[in-house]
C-alpha cells in the first residue's frame, strides 16, 4: 500500500530561471533603469490595497473571492516580481519587464496562484494580521533591516542592509569582477523571494492554507504537483516547463481597464482622506467651541524671570485681497490667560514695531517654538520697564486681571502678543490659551465632505465597472499550475 506523505504544492508558485550570459556591469544601473516600473507600481499597489479591501468583505459576507480582483491582484504581484527579479531583488535577468499584468511565458521570472473556490469566513478577520505574525518575525530578518549601514545626526538610520540585500549585493559583485552568478546565492535568493511571496498571497487573502516555514531553494518550487498522494491525478506539465496555459481569455484585464481600477483607487483614497478631514473637522467643532463660539487650543504655561513675554511677529498680509478676508476666515480672535502666581496679569495685542519700542531695553523672553513639549524662548537682556503695560496707549486690545481674556478683530499688519504683571513687575507666570471663531469652518466641512461623496462615488464606478467587464472577459480563476518537470530519460545533468 503507498504511504506516501508528500505534501500537495503550495497555491502561490514562484518560479525563475537565471539567465546565462548576465552583463557585469547593468545591474550598477538598474535602479534607474527600474524607474518607470517602480512609478507603475506605486499606483498599481495602491489599486491592490483598495481591491484587496473589496476581496475582503467579500470573502467575509460570501465565501468568495471575487475572480476578477483575484486575477488583477496576482498581476500586480507578479509585476512585481518580474521587476523584483530583473533589479535588487534578485538580478536574475537583464531581459527588461514588460509592463503588462499577464503571465509572459517566455520571461524567465513567474508567479502563479492557484484559485481558491471557497475561502473561510472567519479566517479573513485574523490571518492578515494575526496568524501571520510569526511569519512577520522571520521576514523581517530576511528583508527588513538586519542593521544600519549608515546613520544621520540624529542617530535615525539612512540606509538599511537586510539578509536579502546583502546576497543579491554579494552576487552583484562577483558577477562585476568574475561575470558569474554564484549558483548557490542564485538558489538562497529565489528560496526568501519565494517564501515573501507566499507570505504575501496568504495576508492578501488569496488562500487559506498557512504559508510553509520553509526555505525552499533553487529556481523551481518543490517537484510535488508530479509526485501527488494517492488519488490525486498529476498536471500535465506544459511542454516548456512552464504553466500550463490559461484558458482561453475572452478579455480579462486591459490597460483601460487596468487604468479606471488604479484612478478610481486613487478617487477612493482620496475621498476617504477628505471624509476623514472633514470628520475630524466636525468634530473639532462640535466639542472645542466655547460658549462664546471661539475654537481654543489647550492651556500652556508660559514662565520668564524677565518682566514680559511675547510672541514672535503675528504677519496678516492679504497681498491686495479684499479687507474683509482676514475677518471671514478667522473672526475675531480671542487671547486668554490665566496666573500662577496669584497677581494680576496684562494681557496686550500691538504693532510689532510699537511693541519692539516699548521693551526694547527691558528683559523678556520671546517665545520662538513649543518642540517636545517644551516651550524655547529666545531671551533679552536689560531692565524694569519705564511704566506698567496697562498706561500705553498703542494696544490694539487689552485686558487685566487674574483672568484676563481680550478679544481682537484682525487686521493688516505685524502684531505682537504680549503677557505682563498688570504693575510692570517682574517674574511674569501664566496659562495662555488662544483661538478664533472661524466662521468659514462650517462651509469647509461641507466642501469636504460633498467632495468626499463625489469622489467616493466616483472611485467606486471606475472600479465595479471595469472589475464587471473583467468578470464576463475572462474565465474565473487562474490558470492550472504545474511544475516544471525534471529532465528527460537518459539526458546529462548539466553543470
Amino acid at each position: 500500500m503507498n504511504t506516501s506523505t508528500t505534501p500537495i504544492a503550495y497555491p502561490v508558485h514562484v518560479d525563475a530561471e537565471l539567465e546565462p550570459g548576465l552583463s557585469r556591469g547593468l545591474w550598477l544601473v538598474k535602479w534607474i533603469l527600474a524607474i518607470p516600473h517602480y512609478v507603475v507600481l506605486a499606483f498599481l499597489w495602491i489599486a491592490f490595497a483598495v481591491t484587496t479591501v473589496v476581496a475582503f468583505f467579500s470573502i467575509l459576507f460570501t465565501g468568495r473571492y471575487p475572480s476578477a480582483i483575484f486575477d488583477f491582484n496576482v498581476g500586480v504581484m507578479r509585476w512585481s516580481w518580474r521587476v523584483a527579479f530583473y533589479a535588487y531583488g534578485a538580478l536574475g535577468t537583464d531581459r527588461y519587464p514588460p509592463f503588462t499584468l499577464a503571465e509572459v511565458p517566455d520571461y524567465p521570472a513567474h508567479l502563479h496562484v492557484d484559485y481558491p473556490e471557497h475561502l473561510s469566513r472567519g479566517l479573513v478577520l485574523v490571518k492578515w494580521w494575526l496568524l501571520a505574525i510569526p511569519h512577520y518575525l522571520v521576514l523581517a530578518l530576511f528583508v527588513g533591516g538586519a542593521g544600519y549601514a549608515l546613520t544621520g545626526a540624529d542617530d535615525d538610520p539612512v540606509l538599511t542592509i537586510s539578509l536579502l540585500g546583502i546576497l543579491v549585493l554579494v552576487a552583484g559583485v562577483v558577477l562585476l569582477f568574475t561575470g558569474r552568478y554564484p549558483q548557490r546565492v542564485f538558489d538562497l535568493v529565489l528560496g526568501i523571494n519565494r517564501w515573501v511571496l507566499r507570505v504575501a498571497g496568504y495576508v492578501s487573502l488569496m488562500t487559506d492554507r498557512y504559508p510553509p516555514f520553509s526555505l525552499d531553494q533553487g529556481p523551481h518550487d518543490p517537484d510535488v504537483a508530479t509526485n501527488p498522494p494517492p488519488g490525486i491525478a498529476p498536471t500535465p506539465a506544459h511542454p516548456a516547463g512552464l504553466p500550463a496555459a490559461a484558458p482561453p481569455h475572452r478579455g480579462g484585464w486591459t490597460a483601460g481597464r487596468v487604468f479606471c481600477v488604479v484612478l478610481g483607487s486613487l478617487l477612493v483614497v482620496s475621498g476617504l482622506g477628505l471624509a476623514g478631514a472633514g470628520g475630524t473637522l466636525a468634530l473639532v467643532e462640535q466639542t472645542q467651541r466655547d460658549d462664546d463660539g471661539f475654537l481654543m487650543s489647550p492651556s500652556r504655561t508660559y514662565a520668564s524671570e524677565g518682566f514680559a513675554i511675547t510672541s514672535g511677529d503675528l504677519q496678516v498680509h492679504t497681498d491686495g485681497a479684499s479687507t474683509w478676508l482676514p475677518e471671514d476666515l478667522l473672526g475675531d480672535v480671542r487671547v486668554e490667560a490665566e496666573s500662577t502666581i496669584g497677581s494680576e496679569v496684562f494681557v496686550g495685542i500691538a504693532p510689532a514695531a510699537d511693541v519692539a519700542a516699548y521693551l526694547g531695553d527691558v528683559r523678556h523672553d520671546t517665545v520662538l517654538e513649543v518642540r517636545d513639549g517644551e516651550t524655547i524662548y529666545r531671551s533679552t537682556q536689560g531692565g524694569a520697564p519705564e511704566a506698567p503695560p496697562s498706561e500705553q496707549t498703542f494696544w490694539t486690545a487689552e485686558a487685566v486681571g487674574t483672568e484676563p481674556a481680550l478679544t481682537w478683530e484682525v487686521e493688516d499688519g505685524d502684531w505682537t502678543v504680549v503677557v505682563m504683571a498688570a504693575d510692570g513687575s517682574d517674574p511674569v507666570a501664566a496659562e495662555v490659551r488662544a483661538g478664533a471663531e472661524v466662521p468659514v469652518l462650517e462651509t469647509v466641512i461641507a466642501v469636504l465632505l460633498v467632495l468626499a461623496g463625489l469622489a467616493l462615488v466616483a472611485g467606486v464606478l471606475l472600479i465595479a465597472l471595469p472589475v464587471r467587464a473583467a468578470s464576463r472577459g475572462t474565465t474565473p480563476g487562474a490558470p492550472p499550475w504545474t511544475a516544471p518537470p525534471g529532465p528527460p530519460p537518459g539526458a546529462t545533468p548539466g553543470p
